[in-house]
């Protein structure tokens, strides 16, 4: 390698795989070269966040960097690490400052079988990665209070003033925002990543109740698709939709996959793990975030296994699947071997993914998938953590 990697560590048994991955399947065989940032909480907390910062900043230098899961606390963490403060979520302060589109992808190997039997190709979720709740404003609000929506020019001067309700007990308000610029980005990445996959874009919103804010995004992507894309998707054979976030979800449900689906922050969010736990496992999906500067981020789909975790602090072994985390290295390590033209590493993580693939084929995986895998003549042997990755460095040599 001759550009490091932008490197962001994690907390709980991400952690602990994060370790292992880079030692049994990575270091081996590839000069490692990494910045290092440590986004485990208590470096969060010690440095009141500015490692995530720090992190964010080195990836627009660097170009490519690889995540491992990170807690967001809640007040239960809060106590449980002694924090400082309630820090938000570190994806979502990366996101805020690199902006850009998370893409998520089930990673599919023969013999796991979908929860949902019609889905026979992938569905791509596509996650607009800045605004909605994840950069809010927020407040409890006081019986006899009320709240406005207010807006003022460059100079503070009132342009407008809407109630948004009068309480007659205690309540809550939030406000949210998004801008035309993050949008249209949002809409010309869904639409390039679209032509180069091959996949119908569907875009789901509730502009019938929203009328301003997501009717923007009906807008803008409409206006993007209109100027820059129809032309381009006719000539392929794809098609643009949009939908009511209802009927989307519905059509997702009833369609057989093979289609990429454009969501907001928090829909996105949300549809990622269920459309993840639909296809076998959060440890079967990939993640990327992809910047309108082409700065790109990876990293696992999944939360930190807490619950695997609090057993590993207790010596006991675990049967945590670290596919996803494994695919975040390869992401990273395959575009850095594209940008920087060394096509020896692309095609290593290449090899790594098909190794890991084939060693679930061959009957060899983690707890999770047992349920899931039916394949003829071949009988399932759930692996203790180490001991998978390890059957997957036996596939690699």
């Amino acid at each position: 390698m001759t550009t490091p990697l932008v490197e962001m560590d994690g907390d709980e048994m991400t952690r602990v795989l994060w370790r292992w991955i880079k030692q049994i399947l990575i270091e081996p065989y590839v000069d490692l070269k990494t910045e290092y940032y440590d986004l485990g909480l208590p470096e969060r907390d010690k440095t009141d966040d500015n490692v995530t910062v720090e992190s964010a900043l080195a990836t627009k230098r660097l170009g490519v960097a690889v995540k491992c899961a990170t807690i967001t606390p809640n007040a239960q963490r809060v106590e449980e690490y002694k924090l400082k403060r309630m820090w938000k979520s570190p994806n979502g302060t990366i996101r805020k400052i690199l902006d850009g589109t998370v893409f998520r992808a089930p990673i599919i190997a023969d013999g796991i079988t979908p929860y949902v039997p019609g889905w026979k190709k992938p569905i791509v979720l596509a996650r607009h990665a800045y605004g909605d709740i994840y950069n809010n404003v927020e407040s409890k609000v006081g019986a006899g209070s009320s709240a406005y929506l207010v807006v003022c020019d460059g100079q503070g001067k009132e342009l407008s003033r809407q109630l948004i309700h009068s309480f007659d007990g205690d309540g809550i308000v939030q406000g949210v925002h998004n801008t035309d610029a993050s949008v249209a980005s949002f809409a010309r990445s869904c639409f390039s990543y679209a032509l180069e996959s091959g996949l119908p874009v569907m875009l789901g919103a509730k502009d019938t109740i929203s009328k301003t804010y997501d009717h923007r995004f009906k807008d803008i992507f409409a206006d993007v698709y209109a100027a820059e894309f129809a032309e381009k998707f006719n000539e392929a054979g794809l098609q643009y939709t949009y939908t009511l976030i209802d009927d989307a979800v519905a059509r997702i449900m009833r369609g057989e996959g093979g289609v990429l689906w454009a969501c907001k922050n928090y829909d996105g969010d949300v549809m990622s793990d269920m459309v993840a736990t639909a296809y076998g496992s959060l440890g079967m999906m990939s993640s990327v975030l992809v910047a309108p500067d082409k700065k790109y981020e990876y990293e696992a789909a999944h939360g930190t296994v807490t619950r695997h975790y609090y057993k590993w602090q207790k010596g006991e072994e675990t049967s945590t699947n670290p596919v996803a985390t494994i695919w975040a290295w390869t992401g990273a390590l395959a575009k850095r071997g594209e940008l920087d033209d060394i096509p020896e590493l692309t095609a290593f993580a290449k090899r790594l993914e098909r190794a890991t693939i084939a060693t679930i084929e061959e009957g060899f995986m983690t707890g999770d998938l047992i349920p899931l895998f039916k394949k003829e003549g071949v009988t399932p042997h759930k692996c203790e953590s180490r001991e998978f990755l390890y059957k997957i460095a036996e596939k690699l040599q």
